[in-house]
């Protein structure tokens, strides 16, 4: 099935197999429509990839699933981008990264150029079962705009990079959930997704491959080896589709 969609502010295109729709996708809308029920208030569902494993888009397809299967209640889906420090800062304190010190803003997307306490107070508030506003990363702005979406509903999906991280602070977060997903893919392949999104969005390969090589590998083998389990765990294949672990 083909899918068309917006993730920050840029168009997608992705595609899912009738047997991964079947076999998977629907087998878990229903478990969490039943979770809710069961519960009887809302349910908070995580969902954590690798960069360039397709989580948002997958989040994207999954509500857009929800709506259209009878019996299957509606998912609300969030991500944890919006999170991001903004622009400014990132361009104006400095880390380190291989004995070097640098501007946070050349290893954006790492885990320390997120607002990590800002983070887990939406978390808790959108667990706690309010309604709230909801941050959301602009790629083509560069920084998060506030209060972008409304957070309603009975079964909220968020999703990011370091949601199951299995380190200090990070590690807390799946203690909000109800469910929890993992994506594992090869890192190859999570490399040259990476590429080609940057390329996508305006850059040249020269300086796509330095940034990726440079600031996205290293999130990716981050993600990979320090991830915690999960309730479902899934892998991408080299050919798109996903297996169950």
């Amino acid at each position: 099935m083909e899918y068309f969609t917006e993730i920050n502010g840029l168009p997608i295109q992705a595609s899912y197999t009738q047997k991964n729709i079947d076999d998977i996708f629907l087998p878990l809308l229903q478990h969490l429509t039943e979770l809710q029920e069961k519960k009887g208030s809302r349910i908070l569902v995580m969902l954590a990839a690798p960069p360039g494993a397709g989580k948002s888009t997958l989040s994207e397809f999954l509500s857009s699933l929800s709506g259209k299967t009878p019996g299957i209640h509606p998912l609300t889906t969030v991500g944890m981008d919006g999170f991001h420090r903004r622009q400014d800062y990132l361009l104006t304190h400095t880390t380190v990264r291989y004995g070097d010190t640098i501007p946070m803003v050349k290893i954006k997307g790492a885990p320390i150029t997120f607002d990590l306490k800002k983070l887990i107070s939406a978390i808790k508030q959108i667990s706690s079962g309010i309604d709230c506003g909801w941050p959301e990363y602009s790629r083509p702005l560069h920084n998060p705009v506030e209060d972008a979406i409304q957070v309603t509903g009975d079964i909220i999906l968020l999703e990011g990079n370091y949601l199951l991280l299995d380190q200090d602070g990070w590690r807390d977060l799946h203690k909000y959930a109800d469910y929890s997903i993992r994506i594992t893919a090869d890192p190859i392949m999570l490399r040259d997704r990476l590429i080609k999104r940057h390329i996508d969005s305006g850059k040249t390969r020269s300086d796509t491959e330095s940034f990726v090589n440079y600031s996205d590998m290293p999130n990716v083998r981050l993600c990979l080896k320090y991830s915690l389990q999960a309730d479902l765990n899934l892998q991408i294949l080299a050919d798109g589709s996903y297996a169950l672990l």
